[in-house]
C-alpha cells in the first residue's frame, strides 16, 4: 500500500491487488457489498491518518478508481475531491463503475481490431437489449458460490448474449441473455449446459433480481469476472 499526501486535505492511497487480497477485499466488493467497502476504507483511513486529522473531521469523503493493479482511493475532508462519494453510491453510479471496469477489460486487448468489434458489440447489445422485438432465450442459474463463477468465466465464452451478476439473500445469480438472431439453438444449449456444470437452474426470476437483488455486473460479467480474477 502507497500513500501521498496531496495537500492538507486530500491523501491519495494507492491498493494493489496483493493489498485487496490481504485485507479480504475484492473488486467484486467494490461493486456490491457497500457497507462492507465502507468499513474496509475507514479502516485505512486509521492506518494513513496517524495524525487523526481526518477521523476527527465529520465531512470526510471516500472516492475509488479501479484499475487493473488494484484501486486508487481519495480520501477528503472539507473540500471534495474528484471521483464518486462511497457513502453517495447509487445504483447509477455501479454502472459507471461496471463501465469503466469494462473499458479496462478492452483496453487491455492487445488486437486492436478485437477491441473495436468487441465494444461494437457490447453497442450493439444494449441497442438490443432495449429493443422489445429483440427475440431472446433468457435463464437464470443459482450459483453455488463464487468460485464457481470464476471457474464457469475461465471457459465460457458467450457469442451473440450478455451476462449479468447478481446478488439476492446472500447468494449469487448469472442471468444470460441470448439473441436468438444472433446465435444457434444448439450453441444455446451448449451454454446453457456448460453454465449448468456450476449452477443450477432457480425459480428466481429476472424481475425479483431487478427489484430485489443487487446487480453486481452487467452486460459483461463473465468478462469482467474472468478479467480480474483469473
Amino acid at each position: 500500500m502507497e500513500m501521498e499526501r496531496i495537500n492538507e486535505n486530500t491523501i491519495r492511497v494507492l491498493l494493489k491487488n496483493e493489498d485487496l487480497t490481504e485485507r479480504g477485499i475484492t473488486v467484486l466488493d467494490l461493486l456490491g457489498n457497500h457497507k462492507q467497502i465502507e468499513n474496509f476504507f475507514y479502516s485505512i483511513l486509521e492506518e494513513v491518518d496517524t495524525d487523526h486529522q481526518f477521523q476527527s473531521n465529520d465531512a470526510v469523503t471516500f472516492q475509488v478508481l479501479p484499475n487493473k493493479n488494484g484501486l486508487e482511493l481519495f480520501i477528503s475532508k472539507n473540500a471534495p475531491a474528484s471521483g464518486t462519494p462511497i457513502n453517495d453510491l447509487s445504483d447509477t453510479d455501479h454502472e459507471a463503475v461496471s463501465d469503466i471496469l469494462k473499458k479496462q477489460l478492452l483496453a487491455r486487448d492487445d488486437n486492436a481490431q478485437q477491441e473495436s468489434t468487441a465494444a461494437d458489440s457490447d453497442d450493439e447489445y444494449g441497442t438490443y437489449l432495449n429493443d422489445p422485438d429483440t427475440p431472446t432465450k433468457e435463464i437464470v442459474l443459482k450459483l453455488h458460490d463464487f468460485e464457481d463463477m470464476v471457474q464457469l468465466a475461465k471457459i465460457l465464452h458467450l457469442d451473440g448474449a450478455v451476462s449479468n451478476l447478481y446478488r439476492y439473500k446472500d447468494s449469487f445469480y448469472l442471468h444470460l441473455i441470448f439473441f436468438v438472431d444472433e446465435t444457434s439453438e444448439s450453441s444455446v444449449k451448449d451454454e446453457i449446459a456448460i453454465a449448468m456444470e456450476y449452477a443450477d437452474r432457480t425459480t428466481v426470476t429476472p424481475d425479483v433480481l431487478s427489484e430485489y437483488g443487487k446487480r453486481i455486473m452487467e452486460k459483461s460479467a463473465l468478462e469482467l469476472t474472468r478479467y480480474y480474477f483469473k
